[in-house]
């Protein structure tokens, strides 16, 4: 058990999402075949209430785990996978009954991330395009279904684990039980401290995208639709194939000058132009209900020019060279010129897929690629590295290496953190276990005789 969930936090969420959409991906193209070539039938291999697993399913995730461990345990893996997509459908089902409530803003806001990730790695939606046959749209289509039945099944089971803890005594028991011949190899991680800026962007391209803004703000006035206009210009993907639409928010849910704009707005009214962090916009009030409002918006982000880069690495260079030479600490560098969120905390890195401050070479090397942490030297600054952020916006970025940790085999001393989650999760598992065999005997479940030699953890036969 601690081998798997160690290994998971091995790999980080955006990769592992990447190979799924990947494998779903290469399902759809083998799909298209010529007329002539034999098609397998898909098929149901599960019901679980009013819930259907499919054979593309099982196969698809089973493809998923070969991926990612090399090898998947043949029959066994694929039953462990059944159980598994047998045990979200139930806990889904439940969501459902419940009425627990996933958003459709939530599940955009994981979408775009998401999508996000797949531009910076591509360069661009043409390049993306091109290099895997699936439009934007497309990619966002099947992230939005994949991720809000995942928000559900996730927010169920937190409901049904929230109370579940692991006292100390507990963890070492925990970790006392597993064989010694079976503790995880952990690889060599790294914990780092960053410094970043971001371009200053020149007057004259602010000008530029003010103009564009205020020409179509006036095309408004003079009747042209609002939400056409957004769906033909606005920068912001997750709202313009919505015609600009936010859907219903309240205070405190937007950035304050977004905010206070949109509930200034009589239902109908066309804001003045607007500037937020992530870039200029207008404004049109669609509804109030209550203390909520919906307002659809255009968006246009002036761009960084060429030379704005070079300012912005030479000023980045010239940081490091001083920090290199003792004149400044790194640390009073981060406090006086990072423009990082981690300006705060003295510029130290967190780790999204773990939640601590360690990463292994590939978790670094996904999120920041170009810099070579395996042959860093504690102590050791990094050179003016260009990379973009979660919005997209190019930026550079120093790294200071401030602590390796070498490959080791799992110990309470320094993976007390990792065990402690393996620990928690086990007891976590072990809850949702109970819960499901009680909901079992009280759910139609059908299981395709393919599967019926089985081992299920839990009882779906009975």
């Amino acid at each position: 058990m601690l081998c798997d969930v160690i290994s998971g936090w091995l790999i980080s969420e955006i990769v592992f999402m990447k190979r799924i959409l990947f494998v779903l991906v290469m399902l759809a193209a083998c799909s298209v075949v010529d007329a002539q070539e034999p098609v397998a039938v898909d098929k149901v291999v599960a019901v679980v209430g009013k819930n259907i697993v499919k054979k593309s399913d099982v196969e698809s995730a089973y493809a998923q785990v070969r991926m990612r461990q090399g090898n998947a345990a043949g029959f066994e893996g694929r039953c462990e996978i059944l159980e598994n997509q047998m045990l979200s459908k139930l806990l889904i089902q439940k969501g459902l009954v419940d009425s627990v409530e996933v958003t459709d803003e939530e599940v955009e806001v994981q979408v775009e991330y998401y999508l996000k990730a797949y531009l910076r790695q591509y360069g661009s939606k043409q390049a993306l395009r091109e290099a895997t046959g699936f439009e934007y749209d497309e990619f966002h289509d099947l992230y939005f279904d994949l991720l809000k039945n995942n928000i559900l099944r996730q927010r169920v089971e937190s409901q049904l684990t929230s109370s579940v803890t692991v006292t100390p005594q507990q963890v070492r028991s925990y970790y006392e039980s597993i064989p010694k011949d079976s503790l995880p190899h952990i690889e060599t991680e790294y914990e780092v401290a960053e410094i970043s800026l971001q371009p200053a962007i020149a007057e004259s391209e602010r000008d530029r995208v003010r103009l564009e803004l205020a020409q179509l703000r006036e095309r408004v006035l003079k009747g042209e639709s609002f939400s056409m206009l957004a769906t033909l210009y606005s920068q912001d993907p997750g709202s313009s194939k919505k015609g600009g639409e936010l859907g219903f928010f309240g205070r405190g849910d937007m950035v304050s000058e977004f905010e206070a704009a949109a509930f200034a707005l009589k239902p109908g009214e066309v804001s003045p132009i607007i500037e937020t962090q992530f870039g200029f916009h207008i404004l049109q009030l669609i509804e109030r209900r209550g203390n909520t409002i919906n307002v659809r918006h255009i968006l246009l982000q002036p761009q960084v020019g060429a030379e704005d880069l070079l300012a912005a690495r030479m000023r980045l260079d010239s940081i490091s060279s001083e920090i290199r030479k003792g004149t400044i600490s790194f640390e009073d560098a981060v406090r006086q010129y990072s423009q990082a969120s981690t300006n705060k905390t003295g510029g130290v890195l967190s780790n999204p897929s773990t939640g601590n401050n360690r990463f292994t070479k590939s978790e670094f090397m996904e999120i920041y690629p170009g810099i070579p942490i395996a042959t860093m030297q504690v102590g050791d600054i990094s050179n003016a590295t260009q990379m973009v952020d979660e919005d997209n916006k190019a930026l550079y970025r120093i790294i200071k290496l401030t602590k390796r940790v070498e490959e080791h085999d799992a110990n309470l001393s320094d993976d007390y953190d990792k065990i402690y989650n393996a620990a928690l999760q086990e007891a976590k598992q072990n809850k949702v276990y109970a819960w499901a065999d009680k909901m079992i005997k009280n759910t139609y479940v059908r299981i395709d005789d393919e599967y019926k030699d089985c081992n299920f953890r839990m009882k779906w036969l009975q």
